[in-house]
């Protein structure tokens, strides 16, 4: 067990209030959780903090060759006044797998889950109570040696970060437009598309601007050898109803393992709906499309929990999905999984875990 030291604010600053907009990360809480690395010494001094700028050498290695990674979760204030997380071990076993592909120590299990609900407890008053508001966790590892050698850092900095937020989505839960990149790519197996590092987002973000230019709200991207099989959404994984059944893209290296994918997968199964986890062709998916037999396309994701889809595009095809609105299992998966998160729902799978 990690012997957090606790240093507050000797003046907290204004908690937002009901009724409040609060957008997605902007507003950041008081406090912040740190600890550090050092090669021959390992993890030391956890503590707690006051929510402050991070001094760095401007010769940092993380400024210079990217090793970095970060996870995102949630607490939701439940209608009892308990503080609740979501699957936590999920992100502290991803994190881990991240930090082996970047060459990060890893942190345990436990101590990663422990200074999250650490931090989660200090700043319990923070959570946002109003429907569909939650407190954003960033917890992150950056490079912090301060040398110009292309190698893995000796030392590191684990920080984690709170940000009381409303939906991820201006739109709700509006079925929103998809542009299917056609030019660029994200990721190819064997490289880091697998893991939460800022190099994927950051290679992203020029298929971004040019969906957004075109009216379109996310990226969905084709694998990065054949450019012909669905991969992801920017910040969310993909599923289909195709004649009934549920039909997302395997996990193949370059795919995020998702949280969410999983308790989508994990709920729908519970249903008795078939589930698919497989290859899926662009020119397959426009086939059953023209066949009518495309009934929801969905993201999933921490941030938006469920992003419905109304309209995609590919090339000079443009797909119209449904009627305009959220589909009924689009709306019931969402219904669901907020309301485990939130507490006001049974939690059959033991999946929420109280601060």
């Amino acid at each position: 067990m990690l012997n957090i030291d606790i240093q507050k604010v000797s003046t907290p600053k204004a908690k937002p209030q009901p009724g409040d907009k609060l957008g997605f990360g902007h507003i950041f809480t008081d406090h912040m959780f740190l600890m550090n690395y050092a090669e021959g010494k390992g993890w030391f001094d956890p503590r707690i903090v006051p929510f402050q700028n991070l001094s760095l050498s401007p010769a940092a290695m993380v400024f210079h060759y990217g090793q970095e990674m970060f996870e995102g979760m949630k607490a939701y204030h439940s209608p009892d006044g308990r503080a609740l997380l979501f699957r936590p071990e999920m992100n502290a076993r991803r994190a881990n797998v991240s930090n082996q592909r970047l060459c990060i120590p890893e942190v345990p299990e436990e101590d990663f889950i422990q200074a999250i609900r650490e931090l989660v407890r200090v700043e319990k008053d923070w959570i946002p109570k109003d429907p569909g508001t939650s407190l954003y966790i960033r917890p992150f590892i950056i490079a912090t040696d301060g040398f110009l050698g292309v190698a893995p850092s000796k030392t590191y900095l684990f920080v984690v970060i709170l940000s009381p937020s409303g939906a991820y989505s201006e739109s709700g839960m509006a079925p929103v437009g998809i542009w299917i990149e056609d030019d660029y790519v994200r990721a190819v197996r064997g490289g880091m598309g697998y893991t939460k590092t800022g190099g994927n987002y950051a290679a992203s973000l020029i298929a971004q601007v040019k969906a957004h230019d075109a009216g379109y709200s996310q990226v969905l991207w084709l694998d990065g050898v054949e450019r012909k099989y669905i991969e992801e959404v920017g910040a969310m994984n993909i599923f289909f109803k195709i004649s009934g059944h549920l039909v997302t893209p395997a996990l193949n290296g370059s795919i995020l393992p998702g949280v969410t994918r999983d308790s989508v997968i994990k709920l729908c199964e519970s249903w008795g709906l078939d589930v698919y986890e497989k290859r899926i062709s662009v020119d397959e998916l426009i086939d059953d499309y023209n066949m009518g037999r495309v009934e929801e396309i969905f993201g999933t994701g921490t941030a938006a929990v469920i992003s419905p889809v109304g309209k995609l595009r590919y090339k000079d095809d443009i797909m119209v999905i449904g009627d305009g609105t959220t589909g009924p299992l689009s709306q019931r998966l969402y219904d669901t999984l907020t309301g485990i998160q939130w507490g006001t729902l049974p939690d059959p799978f033991g999946w929420t875990m109280e601060v």
